[in-house]
């Protein structure tokens, strides 16, 4: 019986270092510092590349998110980031990313993290790439145990963890580790530590991965994760995503907008304060809104909010992800369906332009 592929050594794709590294904003003071190009730069790509497959390589979503996380981008985005500045300086942004690659995204996040605030974002990938996550991200630190008060036995705002899409046991470990369970009596639950965000970047690509992948977000959504007060703030997942291949890509979306209700970002110009070097006689008022990523239509990227249904939280699950993608026991019944969001926003971003 022959072996399946690998998921990160595709057949038939020749995978090269992304060339426009030094242009990615994921450093707060200019994008030339000697470690980061040691970590994600050209050749430090080129060889986890061949160590590591496509995880190796820094991808063109990267960049949309890397800008959408930055504090001082000039561009200012509805919905935002976060909604509160205050998440990421006094109360706990906590995040999970999946598919993390080779880290860059979340080492962009966590310079963001005010280290006295006890956020931190937790990078996750397949087992045999959390050797590259925590060579890239410096984490050498043994298994942290976050308390409910937010005590943590180190200083550091980033992590590494094996989390294979599907995986309810490593799932669970995450929400025991850094103790991310709501499942406590109410008065306990405004002490406990929460997950705030869930961060994908450029991880809609293979169809056999769509129902894992999907899987996995509704593990994060759902208890212990999800918090039990509907007054309390939903988990926000945000994703990055590039259009390679629109037919083969669109299943995973009706799938997951039937879970999932999400929105594009919008962006504008930001109003630059007077004696910026990016200024110019057009500062005094901010640009138009238009889907963030949308101009390039042979080239799109889109960064999407979404928020889990609270009407799926009564859903089956299904156990087959072929019947997961096909919509089967969503709505809380057993025939296939989709949701049509993807398309209306495709349609939304054409007649904006």
């Amino acid at each position: 019986m022959s072996r399946s592929p690998h998921p990160n050594f595709p057949k038939k794709i020749s995978i090269t270092p992304n060339q426009t590294f030094h242009d990615l904003p994921f450093l707060s003071r200019g994008s030339h510092d000697k470690d980061h190009d040691g970590a994600f730069g050209i050749e430090a790509q080129r060889e986890a590349i061949s160590k590591y497959g496509i995880a190796g390589r820094i991808w063109e979503s990267a960049h949309a998110m890397a800008s959408y996380a930055s504090s001082d981008s000039p561009l200012e985005f509805d919905p935002p980031f976060v909604d509160d500045p205050r998440e990421l300086e006094e109360a706990p942004f906590v995040a999970i990313e999946l598919g993390s690659g080779t880290g860059a995204v979340a080492a962009r996040i966590a310079r963001e993290i005010r280290p006295s605030s006890g956020g931190f974002i937790v990078a996750t990938d397949l087992p045999d790439v959390c050797p590259l996550l925590n060579q890239n991200l410096g984490v050498r630190t043994p298994p942290t145990r976050v308390t409910d008060k937010g005590a943590r036995t180190n200083e550091n705002n980033m992590f590494v963890r094996p989390l294979a899409w599907g995986n309810l046991d490593h799932a669970m470990s995450l929400a025991k580790e850094f103790g991310l369970s709501q499942n406590r009596p109410c008065a306990d639950v405004n002490e406990s530590r929460r997950l705030t965000h869930i961060i994908c970047s450029d991880l809609v690509y293979f169809p056999g991965l769509f129902g894992p992948l999907l899987r996995t977000l509704i593990h994060l959504t759902s208890p212990p994760y999800a918090p039990p007060l509907a007054s309390s703030p939903p988990i926000k997942l945000i994703i990055s995503y590039k259009i390679r291949s629109l037919q083969m890509e669109t299943p995973f979306w009706t799938a997951f907008g039937l879970w999932f209700s999400f929105q594009p970002v919008l962006a504008r110009r930001r109003i630059l304060p007077v004696g910026s070097a990016a200024r110019d006689d057009d500062s005094d008022s901010p640009g138009p809104w238009g889907q963030f990523g949308a101009d390039d239509h042979a080239d799109r990227t889109f960064i999407f909010v979404a928020y889990r249904r609270p009407e799926s939280m009564a859903w089956d699950v299904p156990d087959s992800d072929k019947d997961l993608v096909d919509g089967v026991d969503a709505r809380g019944t057993p025939t296939k369906k989709g949701d049509d969001t993807f398309e209306a926003i495709l349609f939304m971003g054409i007649d904006d332009t």
